[in-house]
């Protein structure tokens, strides 16, 4: 189901979302303050380009500063991209075959939500 997921994912959308997170993630990194958002981007686009067997974890340990950056993720564009995710999630679960895309979008919302500390991991 995972590899099948995976590729169904892909030609539905999932290559040009990833695609908007790795250009997202190039403006990022042109300024040395956006690098940390940067990498989240590129984090999120790793995810976007195959959800399936794949799960979001916390870091050991997360450092206080992740806070602060949640923080300002939080309040400049990450409630924004969590709703996108939810909202995506509510119509991929209206049918039965939608269901297991509806749970992607969900974890993908958590992570768009408060991306730092935060690590996709096999699973």
């Amino acid at each position: 189901m995972t590899l099948i997921g995976n590729i169904i994912w892909f030609i539905f959308g999932g290559f040009l979302q990833a695609l908007g997170w790795f250009v997202s993630g190039i403006l990022w990194s042109i300024t040395i303050i956006g690098i940390p958002y940067g990498r989240q981007c590129f984090k999120m686009a790793k995810l976007q380009l195959a959800p399936f067997g794949k799960k979001v974890v916390d870091e050991k340990g997360s450092r206080p500063l992740y806070f602060i950056a949640n923080i300002i993720w939080v309040i400049f564009f990450g409630w924004e991209l969590a709703l996108v995710n939810l909202l995506s999630a509510l119509l991929f679960a209206i049918t039965i075959i939608g269901i297991p895309f509806a749970r992607q979008s969900f974890k993908m919302a958590v992570l768009s939500f408060m991306p730092f500390g935060k690590r996709v991991v096999k699973g």
